[in-house]
């Protein structure tokens, strides 16, 4: 039970980061081609769709599970291997954190935002703040994923 706690730790953290990851560097690149009325509906929609069953397993998975694996370390458990997995939990609390404190209130402004016009400023509201939060939990989400599996490897 304690090996496969802590490699679905190792998958939930790795998949969780591959979803941030694929979205910094394809997602929203490609949407900043897009003009302000595409790019702002385009978000809205996603901001509705993303927090789905599939997500929400990663979001509570990528904190849970290594936290489960801290509770029930596999045997042979290294002192080493138990810090990286503390490591790893903080990068994904820390990660957390900035999605709760930051990128939902912006996903929420910009949906109160439709139907207002002003595409323009919504989008210059939301754009650069988001984007810069974003990049901040996505290197803590890689981070996580990295150190997890250090963890359950070393």
């Amino acid at each position: 039970m304690a090996t496969t706690l802590a490699i679905l730790a190792v998958l939930a953290t790795g998949l969780y980061a591959g979803c941030f990851l694929a979205f910094q560097s394809g997602v929203m690149p490609a949407l900043r081609e897009a003009d302000d009325a595409q790019f702002t509906q385009i978000m809205r929609k996603v901001n509705e769709k993303v927090p789905g069953p599939v997500f929400l397993l990663l979001f509570l998975g990528s904190v849970g599970l290594p936290a489960a694996s801290l509770w029930v370390p596999p045997e042979g458990a290294t002192a080493t291997g138990r810090a990286l997995t503390v490591a790893a939990l903080v990068c994904a609390v820390l990660g957390h954190a900035v999605t709760a404190v930051g990128n939902v209130p912006l996903n929420n402004a910009l949906a109160a935002a439709a139907g207002r016009g002003g595409e323009r400023a919504a989008r210059t509201a939301f754009e650069g703040r988001w984007n810069a939060l974003h990049r901040v939990r996505t290197l803590l989400a890689v981070a996580a994923a990295v150190l997890m599996a250090v963890a359950v490897v070393g």
